[in-house]
C-alpha cells in the first residue's frame, strides 16, 4: 500500500518539475537567438560582439530559461 503512494508522489513530483511557463520559453528563445547571432557574427569576422552574444546566450539566457520561475511551480 505504501509503495503505491510513493510511486504516485514520485511521478507527480517529476511531472510537476518539468513544467515550463512563458517566461522560460521566452528566455530559451532569446538565448537561441543570441547564440545564432553570435555564430553569424563570428563567421563574418567580428571579434567583439560575437563572443559577447555567445556568452550571453550560453551562460546567462539558457540557464535562466531552465531556472526562471521555479519557485512559483514548487
Amino acid at each position: 500500500m505504501k509503495q503505491g503512494r510513493q510511486d504516485r508522489k514520485t511521478k507527480r513530483g517529476a511531472a510537476r518539475g518539468l513544467r515550463f511557463g512563458p517566461a522560460n520559453y521566452a528566455a530559451f528563445a532569446l538565448g537561441l537567438t543570441s547564440i545564432i547571432a553570435g555564430y553569424v557574427l563570428l563567421d563574418r569576422g567580428s571579434v567583439t560582439a560575437a563572443p559577447l552574444l555567445l556568452v550571453l546566450g550560453y551562460a546567462v539566457l539558457l540557464p535562466a530559461g531552465l531556472i526562471l520561475g521555479w519557485r512559483r511551480l514548487g
